[in-house]
């Protein structure tokens, strides 16, 4: 099979075109033929190591978070899945690599793909889609009638965060670009802050959860505008001990991530608001939920642009390059 991969971890690592063997297929896998993948930020902060600590990949890696495709053969074991199926996943963080022909997937993580979606629309949602859901649903049990920010509503999580937030009855702000504006209050954002005029920090007050999509002093300032109690979620701030566990870590990596998130958990504790970091887990289950407010019409993707398989680094370096406008990046197979 056709794939792109990386043979070193930094900024200036090439993505570069192999022919590899197809993968193996476990007992609980299924073999996708991809159609459709799409591109992160996360691939690129793998491809300059800043998870090498804590996610051990072996090089040479293939890069790749999510996908669209078919299934093209079925481990003995699976019961969820046959040939033919068009599906769609976010693979577990430990078998990423999607920018390829073909990917095998354990079928705990896979959902049959929403019938309403092409295959390029729905390989741009699997892993912000899993994000937005974990963050809200699952870690901030967002209520109707309570306040939330999600910071970005234009990008990748962004786009679906506010959606999902608006169906859970939730009051939305986001902030966003000039040019953006527009866009996140199609998607049902209440309160829209154009961050190129306007502090949130003075402007929103009493807010239940923040979704920090940036980290740095975005997530810093966020923590005044909760009320005490509220919950502030970052999936780019400092890792925390929570974390550490998650992953299986020993006492030394809970304490050391302990260490980084310790500004910003005092800062927040003073303000009587828990602080954690998410890193989003595969869910075919989860994934699923989501189906389904797709094809009712409550959820769609956002997609900025479509490469060629061909041109998978010029698709990553359009990422970098900050030159999407909106909503995700995808390359096509097909």
């Amino acid at each position: 099979m056709k794939a792109f991969m990386i043979e070193r971890y930094g900024d200036k690592a090439d993505l570069r075109a192999a022919e590899l063997p197809d993968p193996q297929v476990g007992a609980d896998d299924v073999l996708i033929r991809i159609h459709a993948a799409g591109v992160n930020p996360l691939d690129l902060k793998i491809r300059d190591g800043a998870f090498k600590a804590i996610l051990p990949y072996r090089l040479p890696l293939i890069l790749g978070n999510d996908l669209a495709g078919v299934v093209t053969r079925v481990g003995p074991a699976v019961t969820r899945f046959v040939v033919g199926d068009e599906v769609y996943a976010r693979p577990g963080k430990d078998r990423i690599g999607t920018f390829a022909e073909l990917i095998a997937v354990h079928q705990d993580e896979v959902a049959i793909k929403p019938a309403t979606l092409t295959m390029p629309q729905a390989a741009s949602l699997p892993l912000v889609a899993l994000t937005g859901w974990q963050a809200l649903v699952e870690r901030a049990h967002l209520r109707p009638g309570q306040k939330v920010l999600v910071h970005a509503g234009s990008g990748g999580v962004g786009t679906i965060a506010i959606q999902l937030a608006k169906q859970l009855g939730a009051h939305v702000a986001t902030t966003a670009s000039t040019a953006k504006l527009d866009l996140v209050k199609e998607l049902g954002a209440d309160v829209v802050i154009d961050y190129k005029q306007q502090d949130f920090a003075t402007i929103l007050h009493d807010y239940d959860v923040v979704l920090d999509t940036l980290g740095g002093q975005t997530l810093t300032s966020s923590v005044q505008v909760l009320k005490p109690g509220g919950r502030l979620i970052s999936i780019s701030g400092p890792p925390d001990a929570a974390f550490a566990r998650e992953l299986g870590g020993g006492a030394v990596l809970r304490l050391a991530m302990s260490a980084m998130s310790f500004q910003i958990r005092r800062r927040a504790k003073r303000r009587a608001v828990p602080y954690s970091f998410l890193f989003m887990r595969a869910s075919g289950d989860q994934l699923r939920e989501l189906t389904a407010l797709i094809d009712a019409g409550k959820i769609h993707p956002v997609v900025d642009r479509v490469f060629p398989f061909e041109q998978t680094p010029q698709a990553l370096a359009y990422v970098e390059q900050g030159r999407a406008t909106a909503g995700k990046v995808v390359v096509s197979m097909m």
